[in-house]
């Protein structure tokens, strides 16, 4: 029997995944499945974690070899175009050349890029491995200065931060580098309590994904920690050590860290593809591009929505996650041409790292809102990060 293409575009948390299970799928199949994922960067980023290396030495890249189930092939290249009717994806390898890879079975899971502020913004974005490592020097840098800072004023200053943007990679960037600028200014003989960390919130409230209970016990763990939330604040731009809001005041800082959020990944639009109006692939409950068997879409570069709710999934890689698994199954009954599983939403439910072992989960079930802080919620975390790059 004729042998099963299939090829994933994108090897994030979501691609890995999809990658998986497409290669699990064989055995249900009863057809060999040659699975080959494409990606321009030469390694993993475990994406989760993007705040590791603006407050460590963690290295979050992860060669792929040491990551996909074999037998599945990593080909190392930028995706340029998708041909639908041709069943063939091109690209530019490694170095440089034109290639191309046909397929009987595409998923386009090309993840979303965090949102860069302009350029004449100040401040340094949070956006991937090497703005972590300034982001990381940066502010060591400044406690060395402020150790032989003899001006009080310019002292505190230097050991400021303001991290602007309060989803939940603000919240965990702002934990984590509490802990260890604390620990960076006690080695250099300064009083930790004059680490200030201020993080802008654009609402009312922390955590506007759940309820207000959640969001005053997030704040509260986050006072505890060495953190002030400012809320119904807007960074406009720093300039010269001075972060200017919206309201016309100014703050202080050493260093201004831009955690704005997630887009979708922009080169969609140069594939292709039917979009939203958000940037998202548009597909339907079986995750089918244009409606047509062979080509999904899932990840956050997809709109994905329960057809029974209308609820439409977040861009998380939770979601994406058991999307994945759905995925495999639904391509299997698209190959057999019987009735294929259709998108469920996952249950609600948030977990988030604070560093040191500590966490915050929630989650409702029977409409009630159960809340767990902590080692347990911080195990569940680390457990979700390492599930994520496939290392459990």
């Amino acid at each position: 029997m004729k042998e099963v293409r299939c090829v994933v575009v994108g090897g994030g948390h979501v691609g890995l995944h999809a990658a998986k299970e497409l290669g699990k799928s064989a055995k249900e199949l009863g057809r060999a499945i040659r699975v080959t994922l494409i990606d321009k960067e030469p390694n993993h980023t475990r994406k989760v974690l993007l705040f590791r290396p603006a407050v460590g030495e963690e290295k979050i890249d992860l060669p792929w070899s040491s990551l996909l189930p074999k037998p599945i092939q990593f080909v190392h290249g930028t995706v340029t175009a998708i041909g639908s009717g041709e069943k063939r994806v091109r690209y530019l390898d490694s170095s440089g050349n034109e290639r191309h890879l046909d397929y009987d079975i595409l998923v386009l899971t090309v993840g979303s890029v965090v949102k860069r502020p302009n350029h004449d913004l100040g401040g340094l974005a949070l956006t991937d491995v090497n703005s972590g490592i300034a982001i990381r020097e940066t502010w060591r840098t400044n406690i060395r200065r402020a150790a032989a800072e003899f001006n009080p004023r310019e002292r505190i200053r230097l050991l400021t931060v303001a991290v602007a943007g309060a989803g939940i990679s603000g919240v965990e960037t702002s934990a984590e580098l509490a802990l260890a600028m604390r620990s960076e200014a006690a080695k250099h003989g300064l009083d930790p309590n004059q680490v200030r960390i201020y993080l802008l919130n654009a609402h009312h409230r922390l955590f506007m994904e759940g309820p207000d209970k959640a969001g005053l016990k997030l704040q509260s763990l986050l006072n505890d920690y060495g953190v002030t939330v400012l809320h119904k604040h807007i960074a406009l731009r720093e300039k010269d050590g001075e972060l200017c809001l919206q309201d016309g005041r100014s703050l202080p800082v050493g260093l201004c860290i831009w955690t704005l959020g997630l887009e979708p990944n922009p080169i969609l639009r140069s594939l292709g593809v039917p979009l939203t109006a958000g940037g998202q692939v548009q597909v339907d409950e079986c995750y089918r591009v244009g409606g047509k068997a062979g080509f999904y879409s899932i990840g956050d570069c997809a709109r994905i929505v329960d057809p029974v709710t209308g609820h439409e999934d977040p861009m998380t890689c939770k979601e994406g996650i058991v999307q994945a698994k759905r995925l495999g199954k639904i391509a299997i009954a698209d190959i057999e041409g019987r009735p294929a599983p259709v998108h469920k939403e996952l249950m609600n439910y948030y977990c988030i790292g604070l560093g040191a072992e500590r966490g915050l989960l929630w989650t409702r079930k029977w409409g009630v809102d159960f809340l767990l802080t902590g080692k347990l919620a911080w195990r569940i975390k680390n457990y979700g990060w390492d599930i994520a790059s496939l290392l459990r």
